[in-house]
């Protein structure tokens, strides 16, 4: 069973928007937008002949690769980036001298997850903005309902529906005002070439002309190894559903019956065997996504220990974990946003 692929669990895990970032398609479309830009930057800069520039983009803008002709090489490279250019410039001719020039497959597929994590980062932000639109409309409408304050899961004293939800929201809000200084540092166009130096011909410039091309700004020497980036979007990916998990626990109690602390519009999930329960489904997958993340996030941290110039280990386990984790969050954000929309009452 694969929660994400397997059509019988999709509907709990799986979120195709941000799916669709981390996708085949996804890739192979930052991978050609690499190298035009890569490309267009050595013309600008005089590195390649202006015709033979023209070639190579012409090829990369018509690039169709061969799937069948990638898998063999994929599993003898350990990176699709050497099979694709090899593709690419048969098909490119006499214009494959303007491609690929100063850079190495990291270059490319960091740059790609780049561009995969702004569109994520542009989704998600929507989708949190959104949400506390939902909260901000609960307070409105329950806000000064009377709820029993709990701690530790025993009954402590009143406090009102407004009480939690801000305690629901600030979280959220504090994951969006961190963002823009996150997206600083992983928004990043990767030159450094084969060990890292970046110490291509015109190095500096041609970074630069990459930059303005694909709006992200240059990454520095070093980021082969430095993957604190990397590290960074997981620590807040699981924060987000971090923060979730909190709503979906506090609402999957307040459910219990005996307590009725939250009415939802349809009641809850079915038992196969006890007609009588309504359960919290929504509210119990935003626990186990937030203790996916946060299970995922060691696993993301152990790719932080690349060995000297580059790692091929440490590399994969990150395009193994940091896709999964994206996807685990988007998911949170559709069942937070489908349990806040069908709450009916707050209050004891």
């Amino acid at each position: 069973m694969h929660p994400v692929s397997n059509a019988l669990y999709a509907p709990l895990f799986a979120d195709p928007e941000i799916a669709a970032l981390f996708s085949t398609e996804a890739s192979l479309a930052g991978f050609c937008d690499y190298q035009a830009a890569l490309t267009a930057a050595l013309a600008e800069t005089g590195q390649v002949n202006a015709d033979l520039a023209r070639l190579a983009l012409a090829a990369i803008d018509g690039f169709r690769p061969d799937p069948e002709g990638l898998e063999a090489v994929i599993r003898r490279d350990g990176v699709p980036v050497p099979g694709l250019l090899a593709q690419l410039r048969a098909q490119a001719g006499d214009g494959a001298v303007a491609l690929h020039r100063g850079a190495t497959s990291q270059d490319v597929i960091d740059t790609t997850l780049a561009l995969s994590l702004r569109a994520l980062f542009d989704a998600l932000s929507g989708r949190l903005r959104g949400l506390i639109d939902r909260l901000n409309a609960l307070v409105r409408e329950y806000g000064d309902a009377s709820l029993m304050g709990r701690t530790r899961m025993q009954a402590a004293l009143p406090v009102t529906a407004r009480h939690r939800i801000a305690q629901w929201r600030a979280p959220l809000s504090h994951a969006l005002d961190g963002l823009a200084a996150l997206r600083g540092r992983v928004e990043r166009v990767h030159y450094a070439g084969p060990v890292g130096l970046q110490d291509a011909p015109q190095a500096h410039a041609v970074i630069a002309h990459m930059a303005r091309a694909l709006d992200l700004s240059p990454a520095p020497p070093g980021s082969h190894t430095d993957r604190a980036w990397i590290a960074e979007t997981g620590g807040w990916l699981s924060l987000v559903t971090g923060a979730l998990g909190k709503i979906g626990q506090d609402l999957a109690l307040m459910a219990q019956q005996g307590l009725d602390a939250v009415r939802f519009e349809g009641g809850g999930g079915r038992s196969s065997a006890m007609p009588h329960k309504h359960n919290p489904v929504e509210a119990e997958i935003l626990v186990a996504l937030a203790r996916f993340n946060a299970t995922a996030l060691g696993g993301l941290h152990q790719a932080l220990v690349h060995e000297q110039e580059r790692s091929g280990a440490a590399w994969a386990l990150e395009w193994m974990l940091l896709p999964q984790m994206a996807e685990c969050a988007g998911a949170a954000t559709g069942h937070a946003d489908r349990i806040l929309e069908r709450v009916r009452g707050l209050g004891d």
